[in-house]
């Protein structure tokens, strides 16, 4: 896909800090309908298993083919729409997704519910990573971690409204309703991304599949990808067990894990938009600020959450801190390969997924061994440890010097 850079340093031609607000919504709208159909089934997972008639493991099955169907899906759908308009390329990724959710409503069985969640998350990797160099594109270069961040904001919104509604969709309604939801959501995004985004050109060049690997083959781009991975699974070391971790340590009713958990996703939403604003400033110097905080909040956990209140202080610090990353690793990426920035984009968001297994399967090591969350705790802190550890190692290459991101119209 040979992209000519742009200088980055203005927005793109026609499109001023004001207008890009439209686009900027539109794409935070698709974020929201993904993160709600990725993380809803985790609280469907009950209705879903007994409608399906299948044990409770079978169900939780269907979240681990959407991560695989993210991580393999994100470069092949990526490569595949790489000659497309992009505006053009996420409508019909929507769309896709909206297919999805309505397959996912109407499955009869086990079997067709799972080929119907892998379609759906074929969409996801390919939104998300042509999404942000949109975003990128749309605005000025000092700004656009922050325009990442807004595309992202759908997500953490989506854990703090999408998924309890979900949920409350499917005690109320069934789960078939909820999945039938989520799919208006994305006939909304593509009407929104219709309307709001600027219809670009298709790009004549032949996509050049080799030189595109050739990029992503560099070490500052391997390092950031690792980065990724690695500050993705010190995240999920606690995300996954946080149920039992917060009954462990707070002694939290399941009414209090609810409430406790709208607090992450409040921690997330503020970690996202104060990570993007920081990253315009420096990249690497947030990283290293909140990978630190995300380690030190780790550790102290198990010491906070002995009260209730000191575990709803440490969860939004820690859920602050841990999306704080997302915006700078994004950016990270996506500036280390000018030259195939959505292909990297995309594959990010796989790496992201990737992370997610690592950590689940981290904490789940840890607790075989007979040591208890508190070890999990600190499995996840060393984890963000080797990502500090990689930052400041790849902040030192002469290869890591800033580039533009190439153009995306």
């Amino acid at each position: 896909m040979h992209i000519q850079p742009s200088s980055a340093a203005e927005p793109t031609p026609g499109t001023s800090p004001t207008s890009s607000a439209w686009p900027l919504a539109a794409l935070s709208i698709g974020a929201f309908g993904i993160g709600t159909t990725e993380f809803g089934p985790m609280g469907m997972l009950l209705d879903i298993a007994k409608g399906v008639e299948v044990s409770i493991p079978s169900a939780g099955l269907l979240v681990s083919a959407y991560a695989i169907g993210v991580t393999l899906g994100a470069p092949f759908m990526t490569l595949l729409l790489g000659r497309w308009p992009r505006r053009r390329a996420l409508v019909l990724l929507m769309a896709i997704f909206t297919l999805g959710n309505l397959l996912s409503a109407m499955a009869p069985g086990y079997a067709s519910l799972m080929v119907a969640r892998v379609v759906t998350s074929l969409t996801h990797g390919a939104f998300f990573g042509i999404g942000a160099v949109v975003a990128a594109s749309l605005v000025p270069r000092e700004k656009q971690a922050s325009a990442v961040a807004t595309m992202f904001l759908g997500l953490t919104l989506a854990n703090i409204g999408g998924v309890p509604a979900a949920t409350w969709l499917s005690d109320s309604l069934g789960w078939r309703a909820s999945f039938a939801v989520i799919a208006t959501l994305g006939v909304l995004a593509m009407a929104a991304v219709r309307m709001a985004l600027p219809p670009g050109q298709t790009l004549q060049a032949p996509i050049d599949i080799r030189g595109e690997l050739r990029v992503l083959r560099r070490p500052v781009v391997v390092y950031g990808l690792l980065t990724t991975v690695l500050s993705s699974a010190a995240m999920f070391a606690l995300y996954t067990y946080i149920n039992p971790v917060l009954k462990t340590f707070a002694g939290a009713t399941p009414g209090e894990i609810t409430g406790l958990l709208a607090l992450v996703g409040v921690g997330f939403t503020v970690g996202n938009t104060v990570g993007g604003k920081l990253a315009d400033r420096s990249v690497d110097k947030t990283l290293v600020g909140f990978l630190l905080l995300v380690a030190a909040s780790m550790v102290a956990f198990p010491w906070l959450a002995t009260s209730k209140l000191g575990a709803a202080i440490g969860l939004v610090v820690w859920g602050t801190a841990a999306f704080a990353l997302v915006p700078p690793v994004q950016m990270k990426v996506m500036r280390s390969a000018a030259e195939a920035p959505a292909l990297a984009s995309s594959i990010n968001i796989g790496a992201f997924n990737l992370g997610n297994a690592i950590g689940a399967a981290a904490g789940a090591i840890v607790l075989s061994s007979g040591l208890g969350y508190q070890s999990v705790m600190l499995a996840g802190a060393g984890l963000a440890a080797l990502a500090l550890a990689l930052v400041v190692w790849s902040a030192r290459s002469p290869a890591a010097a800033p580039r533009p991101v190439a153009e995306c119209a």
